[in-house]
């Protein structure tokens, strides 16, 4: 016999106690009642304050304008964990807080909504108008709906399709950020939506690789950090190389020290030689000799291509 209640069940265990109908779930979780045209926004405010959780509840095409899920006088927000509201009307709705982690909102309409503080982990916000809409202190989490299933997908061309959709949505999200002055975020999401396209090419092509090295190099110049730990690594490994060389054995500053300290002063020169390379000052006290003199050209070439990039880097970042 058919159960006489709902049988959806939340991910935390929480049983919705509604009559069933014909397809064993109640009005609210059966996905094939069509609500586009009932007066729902009452009865969905009234569960809400009532304290059951709106998981899992199926508002695809309803018209939810104005509507107000603000749990007030706590600080967590209803929980409506893998609701759909694809093609919902909420447009200036009261999200505050509401805890939204897999849920849909494709193509939901959230003109002036207020998202503040809401949780959006893996939820699916392709073509989500987020025009105007409260964007601060919302917990994104870490991947996106679409994110998450290319890592998982097999099929090359189902796997391109979803990385084409994660970055429609970052550049959605991004945009809306920077318009609303969010920039540290904006700023992340501009460095997915980048790494989305670079993984739609071919895996051995050149511009693949060359979007790799700018990730790797700035994170796409939203990463100054990473720049100066490039700039120490460059400085470090061609300063061993010198050092086993003997670069500046013909160049002793420090002449009278014998033994495992004039192998640390050794050390310790080549660094400083490093150093002077690098930044391309050339005081010319330790000069290069034989193949450490290609090697003092590249890191010279490097030196100052890495230097203008961090000053582009930097200002980018400060600017904002």
């Amino acid at each position: 016999m058919r159960s006489q209640t709902c049988s959806f069940k939340s991910s935390k265990g929480w049983c919705c106690d509604q009559p069933a109908g014909q397809s064993g779930r109640c009005y609210w979780h059966d996905p094939d009642i069509d609500k586009c045209g009932h007066d729902v926004k009452a009865d969905v405010e009234k569960w809400a304050a009532s304290g059951k959780p709106l998981d899992g509840f199926q508002l695809a095409r309803t018209d939810l304008t104005d509507i107000d899920l603000v749990n007030r006088g706590s600080r967590e927000g209803y929980s409506c964990q893998g609701a759909d509201f694809y093609r919902a009307n909420m447009a200036e709705a009261h999200c505050f807080g509401l805890d939204l982690r897999g849920a849909s909102l494709m193509k939901a309409n959230l003109l002036r909504a207020n998202l503040n503080c809401a949780r959006l982990d893996g939820s699916n916000l392709l073509g989500a108008d987020l025009a105007r809409a409260g964007l601060e202190n919302v917990d994104w989490g870490k991947e996106l709906k679409q994110e998450r299933l290319a890592y998982k997908e097999r099929d090359p061309a189902r796997r391109k399709s979803l990385f084409q959709e994660s970055e429609e949505v970052c550049r959605n999200v991004r945009k809306q950020c920077e318009k609303q002055g969010l920039f540290e975020v904006a700023g992340y999401f501009f460095k997915k939506e980048m790494r989305f396209r670079r993984y739609q090419m071919p895996k051995l092509s050149f511009r693949r690789w060359l979007s790799k090295i700018v990730d790797l190099f700035c994170g796409y110049g939203e990463d100054p950090l990473r720049v100066v730990v490039f700039s120490v690594l460059v400085i470090v490994s061609c300063a061993l190389a010198y050092f086993a060389l003997g670069t500046t054995q013909s160049n002793p500053v420090y002449p009278d020290v014998t033994g495992w300290q004039q192998y640390f002063y050794e050390l310790l020169n080549a660094v400083y030689f490093s150093v002077v390379t690098f930044t391309t000052l050339g005081y010319g006290d330790i000069s290069p000799h034989g193949v450490a003199r290609f090697i003092a050209a590249f890191e010279a070439f490097l030196g100052s291509f890495t230097m203008a990039l961090f000053v582009v880097v930097f200002v980018k970042k400060m600017t904002r």
